[in-house]
């Protein structure tokens, strides 16, 4: 068990106990950890629990300071846009009623709740889970809270759209004029300030104070009868159909893991060949019209900006395709054995895991231009591969969620148990 940080003393701390690691099921033996500290798990080296040197006052601060920014984000000017006969004054609620007023809600929809929706609900729930905690006090719908707070952490994409506007200004600006506002220039703080929110609210940590709140105790001692639940990690009766811990369903191993994996994956497959044949985006001015598909355009801009070029091939067609490639690795290993040691699959779950929504920069890249041609003498509309695309991006996330990475361990077991048997 790898430790790190200084044990200090207060309420912050939890005792020794056990707990088997979500990603490779191993059983962990956890000392008693105070402020300050951390651990991993000694098998796969996945991050088992970090304390936060002020647990209590770090969260609801951060969370405080990263609500106003993004209430000021979306109250004021994001980017400016003239040329002859266009002018765009843009702000991100703006872009969101171009979307609409163009009748394209799903976009729409898809920019506000990655943008907005998600990073806000995330920041309220954080707000009203550590003011009890600091406070003491059980609140009403707390551990829902929790448990809503804790899952929505990564549906959360204001990095994503500020790397979006990055690429569209080097495609504005070889047309137009672009000036930045003052929204623009703070959202990456903004995505410092949610990236380390989530940071600072470690699971299981979370769910030990609110049930010390409520004044129930944890965890029973594990054995043959206990099930550790994967989201709190602690052990709970076996005939416990919902973690009395978090209220999460409790099972040893994702049922139907597999299934459910691979069948989002196979739509995203699927989904991912009209995405690549039809246009993407429609460009239509007094003079010309032009349907791109996202092969064209990556060749069209590489003749004038190779680097933005490669940032879009990138982000359109090697995420997703490497990202399908993998998980179909990754889930027919576990069914035919494992191509790699099993830590090596491990680490590809991961890496798969966390690409994936880099993959919509595409897509804001659109909405961006969208909003900023808007006007009959230059008009920039999405074709119908960016609502297919969209999907499969969302559909590999899926895929990827649902995937149990504790079964490639099990199946690592299966085989050298197998070897060794004479």
């Amino acid at each position: 068990m790898r430790l790190s940080g200084r044990p200090t003393d207060g309420r912050a701390a939890l005792p020794a106990h056990r707990l088997n690691c979500p990603e490779c099921g191993l059983l962990c033996d956890i000392p008693a950890l105070g402020q300050g500290q951390a651990c991993d798990c000694p098998r796969c080296g996945h991050g088992l629990l970090r304390i936060e040197h002020n647990p209590f006052t770090l969260p609801a601060a951060l969370a405080a300071a990263a609500l106003l920014l993004l209430v000021y984000l979306y109250s004021t000017r994001f980017i400016s846009v003239s040329m002859p006969g266009v002018y765009a004054d843009l702000s991100l609620p703006g872009m969101i009623k171009a979307l609409v007023a163009q009748e394209f809600g799903l976009l729409a929809d898809v920019m506000f709740l990655f943008t907005f929706g998600a990073p806000l609900v995330f920041l309220l729930l954080c707000l009203y889970v550590f003011c009890a905690l600091i406070r003491r006090r059980p609140l009403p719908g707390l551990r829902t809270a929790a448990r809503t707070m804790l899952r929505i952490r990564e549906w959360m994409m204001v990095d994503v759209f500020f790397v979006s506007t990055l690429v569209a200004y080097i495609k504005l600006s070889a047309l137009a004029d672009v000036a930045f506002g003052p929204a623009f220039w703070l959202m990456p703080l903004m995505a410092l300030l949610l990236a380390r929110t989530v940071l600072a609210v470690p699971e299981h940590w979370v769910y030990e104070q609110i049930g010390r709140l409520n004044r129930r105790s944890t965890p029973p001692a594990d054995g043959q009868d206990a099930v550790c639940c994967s989201r709190c990690l602690y052990f709970r009766p076996q005939q416990e159909t919902l973690c009395r811990v978090c209220g999460s369903h409790l099972f040893a191993r994702r049922p139907g893991s597999l299934r459910l994996s691979a069948a989002f994956l196979l739509a995203a497959a699927i989904l991912y060949i009209p995405a690549n044949l039809l246009p993407i985006m429609m460009t239509s001015t007094p003079l010309a019209y032009d349907a791109s598909t996202i092969i064209s355009g990556i060749i069209l801009m590489w003749q004038s900006d190779p680097f933005v070029a490669a940032v879009i091939f990138s982000a359109s067609i090697v995420v997703p395709t490497l990202k399908i490639l993998m998980m179909t690795v990754l889930i027919f290993s576990v069914r035919v054995g494992l191509p790699a040691p099993a830590p090596a699959m491990s680490r590809l779950y991961r890496f798969t895991e966390s690409v994936g929504r880099w993959s919509m920069i595409d897509i804001f890249v659109i909405i961006i231009l969208m909003s900023a041609f808007a006007t009959p003498m230059v008009r920039v509309t999405a074709g119908p591969a960016a609502l297919y695309f969209c999907a499969v991006v969302l559909l590999t996330m899926l895929s990827a969620h649902f995937f149990d990475p504790r079964l490639l361990w099990d199946k690592s077991s299966e085989t050298v148990t197998s070897h060794e048997q004479p």
